[in-house]
């Protein structure tokens, strides 16, 4: 399959880019960094329609496509499959307990920030700001309250799960800078995907978290993991690539589901037909549509006011479920 690749494009699907990133999706800059770092030659594509998906990011070329949400993600995919591999020839067990620390107490961290901790700009600026406003805060409540659940945070416990969140995010970090020492990467002084992974965080976290953010304040206090960090985006992201430069910062992908038949201009708009005069039949049907789309929005909003407060109530009473959500 590694010979294939060299005939054909491979094409990375992800957020779109901001706060000077090619991807401020924390899911997906994971993936962009392996492929740089692998100097694979990729195309980036934006999908802006589906912002809640976890199939993204996802890579694809031809009929083969290594969505986030299987096999353990697209690295995981893509390494397993032989078509771009990082740790060849390296055995993985080296690692596991530097995944683990960036997987659970950094990802759990940069979640909380992202969506608990902090006034919801970045996550409105990655995820929503192409929606409509009201979709847009839906679909933000919705997330939130999901990783409330998923960190196992009420209205009860949420200062000790704060505490407890930053205290392991610190303690990840000192293990870590230690590790790296003066080296350019973590395992053998080469690129890993473990690189890709610690390189993934670290990036979002100085860029794309506000200034006053408490993990962004962590991770400076360790000039070495910044100068890592600041590094790999000097050769890899300042001096760009035609490789992995986009066609245009809003261009969705070609399709969102590969594969399934979707038109591939569907994201270019139609021409211009000459207007016609609308009856007076017509204008009154689009006038009650109107109020009826509004009514139907502040039921939806009414309704989502009030499961939250019994969410929150039923989250209370299972506080002591005894879940465990680090890897």
């Amino acid at each position: 399959m590694a010979e294939e690749i060299e005939r054909q494009q491979l094409v990375l699907v992800a957020r779109k880019p901001c706060f000077g990133l090619p991807t401020a999706c924390p899911s997906c800059l994971p993936v962009y960094v392996y492929l740089r770092l692998a100097k694979a030659s990729f195309d980036l594509r934006f999908n802006l329609i589906h912002p809640d998906s976890d199939q993204i990011p996802y890579v694809e070329y031809g009929e083969y496509v290594a969505y986030n949400n299987e096999k353990g993600g697209v690295i995981e995919s893509l390494k397993e499959d032989g078509v771009v591999d990082l740790d060849s020839g390296h055995p993985s067990h080296d690692a596991v307990e530097w995944w683990a620390i960036v997987r659970s107490w950094l990802t759990d961290a940069a979640m909380y920030e992202l969506w608990i901790g902090s006034d919801g700009s970045s996550a409105h600026k990655i995820y929503f700001s192409d929606l409509p406003w009201p979709i847009g805060k839906i679909l933000h409540y919705k997330q939130a309250r999901l990783v409330k659940q998923l960190l196992g945070i009420t209205k009860v416990n949420v200062e000790q799960k704060e505490a407890e969140i930053y205290r392991r995010a610190s303690l990840a970090y000192v293990a870590l800078s230690n590790k790296l020492g003066e080296q350019n990467y973590f395992l053998e002084n080469r690129p890993r995907s473990f690189d890709a992974i610690l390189l993934g965080h670290t990036l979002f976290t100085l860029h794309a978290l506000p200034e006053a953010s408490t993990l962004r304040t962590k991770l400076l206090e360790h000039s070495n993991l910044v100068r890592y960090t600041e590094n790999f985006k000097t050769e890899f992201l300042e001096a760009g690539s035609s490789s992995s430069i986009p066609r245009s910062p809003h261009e969705p992908s070609s399709s969102f589901t590969p594969k399934r038949g979707t038109p591939p201009n569907w994201g270019t708009k139609p021409k211009n037909k000459p207007k016609r005069e609308k009856t007076e039949e017509e204008k009154t049907f689009k006038r009650r549509a109107k109020y009826f789309v509004a009514t139907q929005l502040i039921a939806i909003l009414v309704f989502l006011s009030l499961l939250g407060g019994s969410d929150e109530a039923d989250l209370d009473v299972d506080d002591d479920d005894g879940m465990n959500y680090d890897d």
